[in-house]
């Protein structure tokens, strides 16, 4: 398994123009959201007890970030439960509002990330290599503890696999 730094770095190379990444800031989340609320309607019977996609979706996501990194791992896990909480109510409407809202935002999400890779003149990462739809996730959130002034030696260390980032 590739470390932290390799991870991010890699991913950091499609993601150079900053334009790129403020779409991916909003584009990001509103795509991990949406898939929540798709998949929190899969019901998987445990016995007596039931899971749904999304919480598998999210113990399977934050399980390989605490891989990585316990710190960020955390920070994942609060964010996408924090999500998936948001997410319940709408997978539990009725059929057509539910797949509306699902399929719309996921939509959404994507024209922001297409958007933004346009300026960048990159494809995304994902055509590349398919680990980069999990790490987009957590590239975002550490991107907005580098703005906050968090995580100076991780970003030191992505910035030298990816470069610097461009206007």
């Amino acid at each position: 398994m590739k470390t932290l730094q390799q991870q991010l770095g890699k991913y950091g190379l499609y993601h150079r123009s900053k334009r790129n990444v403020l779409t991916h800031f909003f584009g990001i989340p509103l795509i991990v959201f949406a898939a929540l609320c798709l998949l929190a309607r899969i019901q998987i019977p445990l016995g007596s007890f039931v899971i749904d996609g999304a919480q598998l979706f999210v113990l399977a996501s934050v399980v390989y970030y605490f891989m990585l990194s316990f710190s960020l791992g955390f920070i994942m896990a609060v964010i996408f439960t924090l999500l998936l909480v948001g997410a319940q109510p709408i997978a539990a409407m009725a059929f057509w509002p539910w797949l509306s809202i699902g399929v719309g935002v996921f939509v959404f999400g994507w024209v922001l990330q297409f958007i933004g890779h346009y300026y960048e003149g990159k494809k995304p990462a994902f055509v590349d290599d398919l680990i980069g739809l999990i790490i987009g996730p957590l590239y975002v959130t550490v991107e907005l503890l580098f703005l906050m002034g968090f995580y100076k030696t991780l970003e030191d260390e992505v910035n030298a696999i990816a470069g610097p980032t461009k206007a």
